[in-house]
């Protein structure tokens, strides 16, 4: 007797279901699919007891005969390609024709299907993959599949099943980005007598996430768009404030297949790497169109892997949009009016003017300038030097450079004065504006040390007298395992000892600054992140560091000609919004506000 024999169908189907149909929610998404091929403009996903029990999706599409009906629960059996070539060119949700005879060999099936012109439709019951009845019936044009007792004759499948709440929301997770895809098609998602998800289907991109997520995301998202010919990207993003600590709001469709790639995670997620807060992660509903036979998507069962051919070009693709809709959007963060309040309360504005004495300064808790900026004192400091002696680039931009309509807004800011010698206050068209005097200090150190990093290096100044560096044994290997980056920085270090280190250049910007101070303070914290998180020092943690210890800090006085200063670098930058860590540099307050809490409306 041969040890190799030829399994019958019944097997071969429960073996394709176990491929095919995971849970009730990988069903839903094959039927749903099957739905939106048909041209369906409405669908409706019921379940009873997670979808164990019941799970029903019907729609208004072209529906079948009862030939094509009958042929639709063998496997293998298509209307969506004819030959092996159309696999480098499939254009529909499905292809493979294993989902509807899957589902039926593990279930009790109902299919119920009219055919437009038909005059009726037909009525077939399958259990375990067997036919049972064929009638007709009398119904809409469309199709309902009923699927009843899942899993009912693998029992073993059944021990894998969660709580019906977790079943039921595992399916809206997998079917609901459909509707994302297919803004006309009007979706509704039951769960018992809980609607879970319903969209209108006229067309609204902006309704179909706000009825997906929340309406508060929805009015917060970002357009982006970029490409041409054969590849494009479109979508909307969230600003680094609506972040989230997953992926759990990240959508990516490849020709209106909702998909994972890791190729277009990085891309996306590089792109906000310097706007959002680390641990953090965007919120995206991205679409990618690109040429059919450029993309592979016959790689899984479950058509949720894509692989591209030109990888690299979707990474930028994806990059590139993302980038170019954030920087057009200009993104401030907006104090509300509970904040208000909040940021009102008290004595916060104690104003007294400010006459150059520095004990007065240390005691005002917001500057006004005066008539003569000779009184405003201290012009002989200069806290910005980072970028005025060592950068190209002038303080009024470069005309030719990209448009930056958030940087002209910046250099009409009015400065009003200085908030706890920590906030610029200033006037706006609109408001008033806050500025984090550190932040923005730190992003715009940031930007030219990086690009000085990835040029010539930052400019350096020979001590005299070199200075002995006495580290501990963490520190020394921090400092060791960097040296090159820190040179970029314009650091001159080398090993002096087991433990130890000379200096002997410093940063030109820190010639007047207390150099030795702020390199063990970058040291410290790089020695910080390093155990608390237990990785490596990266080279752009190096840089942000650097750029964090060099900025001016919270609580230092600073003169108008400062502030105005500080504000045409940061017009100047490419990311003016927020940190390198992610915080955000400037606040408004509308006059919107203000007049509402003035009851001025």
């Amino acid at each position: 007797m041969s040890r190799i024999i030829l399994l019958d169908e019944n097997t071969a189907n429960r073996i394709a279901a176990g491929e095919v149909v995971e849970r009730p929610a990988s069903a839903a998404k094959e039927l749903v699919e099957n739905a939106l091929d048909a041209g369906a403009t409405r669908i409706t996903v019921r379940m009873e007891d997670g979808g164990r029990a019941l799970l029903s999706v019907a729609d208004n599409g072209y529906g079948m005969t009862r030939d094509e009906a009958v042929l639709a629960l063998q496997r293998h059996a298509t209307s969506k390609i004819r030959t092996a070539e159309d696999l480098f060119r499939i254009t529909t949700l499905g292809f493979r024709g294993e989902a509807l005879p899957s589902i039926a060999s593990v279930s009790r099936l109902i299919l119920s299907t009219r055919a437009e012109g038909a005059e009726t439709g037909v009525r077939i019951e399958v259990t375990g993959g067997t036919i049972v009845a064929d009638d007709e019936v009398s119904m809409a044009f469309g199709t309902v599949v009923e699927v009843h007792d899942l899993f009912y004759n693998t029992p073993a499948r059944l021990k894998f099943m969660r709580s019906p709440n977790a079943e039921a929301s595992r399916t809206g997770d997998l079917v609901a980005p459909l509707a994302l895809a297919y803004p006309n098609v009007a979706f509704r998602i039951l769960a018992g007598q809980r609607e879970m998800l319903r969209t209108s289907g006229q067309g609204d991109m902006l309704a179909a996430i706000a009825a997906l997520w929340t309406p508060e995301i929805g009015q917060r998202l970002i357009p982006v768009h970029d490409g041409a010919g054969s590849l494009y990207v479109s979508g909307y993003v969230g600003p680094p404030d609506v972040s989230r600590p997953g992926r759990s709001h990240q959508l990516v469709f490849v020709n209106g297949r909702a998909i994972r790639s890791r190729t277009v995670t990085h891309a996306l997620e590089e792109a906000f790497r310097s706007l959002s807060p680390e641990g953090r992660f965007p919120v995206a509903v991205l679409f990618i169109a690109v040429d059919n036979e450029q993309v592979d998507v016959n790689v899984h069962p479950t058509k949720s892997e894509v692989r591209f051919t030109r990888d690299s070009d979707i990474h930028h693709a994806v990059s590139t949009a993302v980038k170019a809709g954030l920087l057009k959007s200009g993104i401030v963060s907006q104090l509300g009016s509970g904040a208000m309040r909040t940021g009102f309360s008290g004595d916060w504005l104690k104003a007294e003017r400010y006459t150059g004495d520095p004990g007065a300064t240390a005691q005002a808790e917001l500057r006004f300038p005066v008539a003569d900026a000779s009184a405003l004192g201290g012009s002989d400091r200069d806290p910005f030097a980072v970028g005025q002696s060592d950068t190209s680039s002038s303080s009024n931009g470069d005309a030719t450079g990209p448009a930056k309509p958030y940087a002209d807004q910046l250099r009409s800011f009015r400065v009003l004065g200085q908030a706890r010698n920590t906030y610029i206050v200033a006037a706006t068209a609109d408001g008033l504006a806050i500025i984090d005097q550190h932040v923005a200090h730190e992003r715009v150190l940031y930007e030219r040390l990086t690009e000085k990093r990835f040029g010539a290096g930052i400019p350096s100044q020979q001590l005299a007298v070199p200075w002995n560096l006495a580290l501990e044994r963490r520190e020394a290997v921090i400092v060791g395992d960097n040296l090159d980056q820190f040179a970029r920085a314009g650091w001159d270090i080398a090993p002096f000892g087991k433990e130890a280190f000379i200096v002997r250049a410093v940063p030109t910007a820190l010639r007047s600054r207390n150099a030795e101070a702020i390199l063990r303070d970058t040291i410290d914290e790089l020695v910080n992140q390093s155990v608390s998180r237990r990785l490596l020092v990266e080279r752009d943690v190096v840089t942000i560091t650097n750029a964090c210890k060099m900025a001016v800090k919270a609580g230092d006085p600073l003169t108008v000609p400062e502030m105005e200063s500080l504000l045409e670098q940061l017009a100047d930058t490419e990311n003016p919004w927020l940190c390198p860590h992610g915080r955000p540099i400037v606040v408004t307050i509308p006059f919107a506000s203000l007049d509402r809490q003035f009851k001025r409306s």
